[in-house]
């Protein structure tokens, strides 16, 4: 199996920046049966949780958001989620069973407290005919953060997605950004599987990942197309951090003048 890719547990996935060693996004997964609770210190990082699914009463520090989700599966339209500061406590309460998505990244400021409302996300197309996908920007650089970048992608059975392939590993701006990242995938139909291709202009890093629901794929550098297997609609969830909140992004050179 690649080292770039971590499976699903037992209804738990983790990613530190220990277990990825880079210095960034970490990253967490939780299964939890209705009347179950969660608690989580954010110490020196902030942290967007994203519910995948089912609903949640939150509480961080004295704030209280109640039944909290919007959708009973990630392809069911955006998702509530709730960004919680440094230096706070979370308490996850589950009203129904769920799924919850924790990203994490170093903060010592970060913003308010807040509960971000399917509503307020704004579904929006990006590519056309076989690179057509459904963008959710969730904690993008319009949503106040330190350091986290949160957004949700839905790619149809067959299409490509993060393509024309780019990459965000050299902090240039306004070139480009150096952001970590992970994708959080998800099919439809779980059976199915997607591709994901990791590589560097030299080489030095390049593969080819047959994907499956629920594993996490870590990007830390390089170039990082999908492509959905026939049959097999995907979901993914992208968490990014580094040290200037910003995505800026350069494209392969061979493949740029597909933007024309």
């Amino acid at each position: 199996m690649s080292g770039l890719v971590i499976r699903d547990s037992g209804g738990v996935v983790e990613v530190t920046p220990e277990s990825a060693a880079w210095s960034y996004v970490g990253f967490e997964v939780f299964r939890l049966d209705a009347g179950k609770q969660l608690e989580r210190p954010t110490a020196g990082r902030e942290v967007c949780v994203v519910m995948l699914s089912g609903q949640a009463d939150f509480a961080v520090g004295s704030h209280r958001w109640t039944e909290v989700g919007s959708r009973d599966s990630v392809f069911e339209g955006p998702p509530d989620a709730v960004y919680a500061p440094p230096g706070e406590q979370i308490a996850i309460s589950a009203s129904s069973d769920c799924e919850v998505a924790l990203c994490w990244a170093p903060a010592s400021d970060g913003a308010e407290p807040a509960l971000i409302k399917a509503a307020e996300i704004k579904p929006f197309k990006r590519g056309s005919g076989r690179t057509e996908r459904t963008i959710h920007n969730i904690l993008m650089e319009d949503r106040p953060a330190e350091s986290l970048l949160v957004t949700e992608v839905l790619t149809p059975a067959g299409n490509w997605s993060s393509y024309p392939p780019h990459k965000h590993d050299t902090d240039d701006p306004p070139r480009e950004t150096y952001l970590e990242e992970t994708y959080y995938h998800r099919l439809a139909r779980p059976e199915g599987f997607a591709v994901q291709l990791v590589y560097t202009d030299d080489r030095s890093l390049d593969e080819a990942i047959q994907v499956r629901d629920g594993d996490v794929v870590l990007v830390p550098r390089g170039y990082h197309p999908v492509a959905a297997g026939p049959g097999y609609d995907l979901y993914y969830l992208n968490v990014m951090a580094g040290p200037t909140r910003r995505w800026l992004v350069t494209t392969d050179a061979d493949h740029r003048w597909q933007l024309d």
